[in-house]
């Protein structure tokens, strides 16, 4: 059982920075891909209707 939790351990921070690195990457793509603009636009509409606005 010790080799096991000190397998996890190990991999644990890899894993972590490995998945930060890849949200990271994934963000710049999108706001490359001008994705930033559809969403902030989404955003807009959809907080306007929960007032009753638009």
């Amino acid at each position: 059982m010790k080799g096991a939790i000190g397998l996890f351990k190990a991999i644990k921070p890899v894993a972590q920075v490995a998945l930060v690195a890849a949200g990271v990457a994934m963000v710049c793509l999108g706001a490359m891909r001008g994705e930033a603009d559809a969403v902030l636009a989404k955003a807009i509409r959809l907080c306007l209707e929960c007032i009753g606005i638009g």
